[in-house]
């Protein structure tokens, strides 16, 4: 809730003690005064420490039940406008990315080189995993699907996770249940990495050391090869667009969160591409799940709702702020 110990600490003693000073509440907590009065200012930021109506000049703590309430509307707020930014930077991503798709076959530029086929991408990761020096972040869409790319993966995650990089891999929500999927998180978690997962994601990147990034030739069959990207404007990108999307991710093995409205991310997606006109078809396939499931999660919204169509559905949604 952005309350370190201190803050929480001081907001306990005056949810109950309202008339105790800086320095009895320094005291009572073992900290400087110092650090007291910089958790009332965050109290206050906070809304959780409001002016005493009684007591001109002195402070009130609010009750947990409406200001915590608050905070948490505020975070979620954040959070949904943080994930708009992501699908915009998402399809600005997209477009850069083909510029770059047209590389002939062994091309090496100041900006990128080509590598075409399953077997020249593997190898060059093989090399990657021996030379990258701080971090390796993927954003992976879709379930995982050769058994032999898994393993490869793996090797070359504890390669690099050996000599301290850091890595982050996102997938979508969709593929929480896929057995070769969840054995490749708990291998990388096992290892030191970290795992999380979002509604959505535009293409596969890989970037390492924030200084160069792979993307697919074509990312609609990643088995047609690769582009290295090496330009540092391209680069810079992506690397904006991976913090942008792991910062809105939930960690692999948790629950789904739902928002304050009882929506997960995905259904709140699921209605957001609707709503921009795309067919069940269409907005399955961008959230790499079925026709049926689309349907489903339609149906159960739609009781949600009290709606008998599609059309009451969607007004009924935007009557209660869910668009």
């Amino acid at each position: 809730m952005g309350l370190d110990s201190v803050t929480e600490g001081v907001y306990r003693l005056l949810l109950t003690r309202a008339d105790l000073g800086v320095l009895p509440i320094a005291q009572r907590l073992g900290v400087g005064e110092g650090e007291v009065r910089d958790a009332l200012d965050r109290l206050v930021d906070l809304a959780l420490l409001r002016q005493s109506v009684q007591n001109p000049g002195t402070l009130r703590a609010v009750s947990p039940e409406a200001g915590l309430q608050l905070l948490l509307q505020r975070q979620q707020s954040d959070l949904l406008r943080r994930q708009q930014e992501v699908l915009e930077s998402q399809h600005a991503i997209s477009r850069m990315v083909t510029e770059f798709a047209d590389l002939r076959q062994g091309e090496s530029t100041p900006l990128g080189e080509r590598l075409v086929g399953v077997d020249a991408v593997v190898a060059r990761l093989e090399e990657f995993a021996a030379t990258t020096a701080s971090s390796a972040c993927a954003l992976i869409p879709g379930a995982l699907r050769s058994e032999v790319g898994v393993e490869a993966s793996i090797r070359n995650d504890r390669t690099a996770s050996a000599r301290g990089v850091v890595i982050r891999t996102v997938f979508m929500d969709s593929v929480r249940n896929d057995a070769l999927t969840h054995r490749y998180a708990r291998a990388l978690t096992d290892a030191g990495g970290e795992v999380r997962t979002v509604p959505t994601l535009p293409l596969r990147i890989l970037l390492l050391d924030a200084k160069v990034a792979l993307v697919p030739i074509d990312p609609a069959d990643t088995s047609a090869g690769a582009v290295v990207l090496h330009g540092r404007g391209a680069v810079a990108a992506l690397v904006a667009l991976f913090e942008q999307t792991w910062d809105t991710a939930c960690p692999f093995g948790a629950d789904r969160p739902r928002d304050e409205v009882g929506l997960t991310r995905q259904e709140r997606e699921l209605l957001l591409l609707l709503a921009q006109g795309m067919t069940d078809e269409a907005a399955g396939k961008r959230l790499n799940i079925s026709l049926r499931t689309v349907r489903r999660v339609m149906s159960d919204l739609m009781e949600r709702l009290g709606a008998r169509s599609r059309f009451e559905a969607g007004l009924r949604a935007g009557e209660r702020g869910w668009l």
